[in-house]
């Protein structure tokens, strides 16, 4: 499945997806948004497995403090995609 969401360029090796983005079946209510360091070339490739929704979902997690983020690696995991990075509150967040 190609991911289709909103990818914002911020410089040349950093995207952000929005958190007015609602996901693929409209219902994501994200906290942050989501930033994924990666050069123009691997955009299209990422996009390919649908590892950036899953990043989208990641902002959601409770106690989520700051952006969700995928490093270069990025690539579809189980939950989070492989790549995927974010600090929880020890309160409030999950350890996953």
């Amino acid at each position: 499945m190609t991911w289709n969401g909103p990818l914002n360029k911020i410089d040349d090796f950093r995207y952000e997806i929005p958190n007015s983005y609602k996901g693929v079946n409209k219902n994501l209510k994200m906290k942050t948004s989501a930033l994924i360091y990666a050069s123009e070339k691997m955009i299209p490739l990422l996009k390919q497995d649908n590892a950036p929704e899953q990043t989208a979902n990641m902002t959601m997690l409770p106690g989520i403090v700051g952006k969700a983020m995928a490093m270069p690696d990025i690539h579809w995991g189980y939950g989070f995609p492989i790549g995927g990075v974010a600090a929880t509150d020890a309160e409030e967040g999950v350890i996953s």
